[in-house]
């Protein structure tokens, strides 16, 4: 892309209005643009950001077996209160009626609708264990919405559903979410900490909060120090094994959000405890029967008998990766992105732009980059390059490809690691070679 035809809207000062390091870096970046308190439009920059996360939400869960589907945003209040949460879940939920005088509502979560839709379509073990999931946008009208996407009102979430036979059953398909979320921040470049947490609206006896260390999280966590120099690293995993011994890597030593912790026994610690704020990036929970009973979603079994199928909920903020992710990675010129979710994984940068070798030798290599399958932007402007090299730092592809006249007459340009800031002066040969390889 030539960043020349590109919609990309970059400011060079801070916005008043962002409290926070994602919020500043999205608006001065040219990712979002607010359309009302809590609401944000997403521009293509950031709307690429969006999608390359997406897009490893879906190949993990699909990798795992979880099928995936698409479910409405406006729901029937009459499926709520057979639930029996239409009047409990508070003014968070956007209530509305249709032409008809009829309840509806903005959905907030989907435990009615996905528990309904399988309650019509299962009656036999047969068709148990079953995992399903969507991806949607999601309302809640939060009182006061803040910190850009981390806290909004509007968010696109990934949500998923495990119906099973039975409580252990159902902590089989537990245990795989949680190891498919280790992967998914792995592949993010995220470090994690799995922590018991407070069930809240959703109900349930055992549920997760996935945290990231952050200055600018919202709870105050606590946890053993060990979990600082843990990592996930990828590898290929077997699903269909006992996932038990992974899970109690993670969950063995203490870990707390501020709802849940033991304060008796963090004082045992000692040294070994550390205390911080964390930014919730996924919460899986464990609810049994709490919405299949009242929804009448029951099975058979071999032996002719009719059970209440045991189910679990797990959520993945997919838009408020996107702002958690730069508070994780970012420096004081700007974003730096993971090469997994990057917008673009090059950025080249014409030193003179109107200058015919310049505009020749740039040109070639950004088709050869493209004819790679690699995606990169082209800073053909003609603009300073001080300009140029603020912006490209602002908006933090992970390379830099940098080409000047002095440096082309001998066929050479300059090579610049947005992470490291590492710079090395190759022929444009081996950049290319290099880029294509990494």
């Amino acid at each position: 892309m030539r960043l020349s035809r590109y919609f990309l809207p970059t400011l060079k000062e801070n916005p008043a209005e962002a409290q926070v390091t994602s919020h500043r870096l999205m608006l001065r970046a040219g990712m979002v643009r607010q359309s009302s308190a809590g609401i944000y439009s997403w521009l293509p920059f950031g709307y690429k950001v969006l999608m390359n996360i997406q897009r490893i939400v879906e190949e993990e869960q699909d990798a795992m077996g979880c099928h995936q589907m698409l479910m409405p945003t406006i729901q029937a209040a009459d499926l709520w209160r057979e639930s029996g949460r239409y009047d409990a879940y508070g003014p968070e939920m956007l209530r509305i009626r249709d032409r008809h005088d009829r309840d509806m509502l903005y959905g907030p979560t989907n435990e009615e609708q996905i528990t309904e839709i399988f309650r019509d379509a299962v009656k036999s073990y047969r068709d148990v264990p079953s995992l399903l999931y969507h991806i949607q946008w999601k309302f809640r009208d939060e009182v006061r919405p803040r910190f850009g996407v981390m806290r909004g009102r509007e968010f696109l979430m990934k949500d998923a559903y495990s119906f099973d036979m039975d409580d252990e059953s159902g902590r089989i398909s537990y245990n795989k979410f949680f190891v498919s979320y280790l992967r998914i921040y792995a592949r993010l470049g995220l470090k994690v900490i799995p922590m018991a947490a407070d069930t809240g609206p959703i109900g349930g006896d055992m549920s997760h909060e996935f945290l990231i260390l952050a200055k600018t999280g919202e709870s105050e966590i606590a946890c053993h120090k060990d979990f600082l120099e843990m990592d996930w690293a990828e590898r290929e995993i077997d699903f269909d094994s006992d996932l038990q011994p992974i899970v109690d890597q993670f969950t063995t030593k203490y870990a707390a959000t501020d709802e849940k912790r033991d304060l008796e026994h963090e004082s045992t610690l000692g040294d070994d405890l550390v205390t911080a704020r964390g930014i919730e990036v996924g919460h899986i929970f464990h609810f049994g029967t709490k919405y299949s009973d009242p929804l009448g979603a029951r099975v058979t079994t071999a032996d002719g008998d009719e059970v209440t199928v045991s189910m679990g909920s797990y959520g993945v903020g997919v838009s408020r990766l996107v702002g958690a992710v730069i508070e994780a990675s970012h420096d004081d010129d700007g974003i730096i992105w993971p090469e997994s979710i990057a917008p673009f994984k090059v950025g080249l940068i014409n030193l003179k732009s109107g200058d015919e070798a310049c505009d020749s030798a740039c040109l070639g290599m950004y088709n050869d980059l493209r004819k790679a399958g690699i995606d990169v932007l082209m800073d053909d402007r003609e603009i300073r390059a001080g300009g140029k090299f603020a912006d490209m730092d602002l908006i933090g592809l992970p390379w830099q490809l940098i080409a000047g006249p002095r440096g082309l007459k001998d066929g050479m340009v300059e090579l610049k690691n947005r992470a490291t800031g590492e710079r090395e002066d190759m022929s444009i040969d081996s950049a290319i070679a290099k880029l294509t390889a990494s």
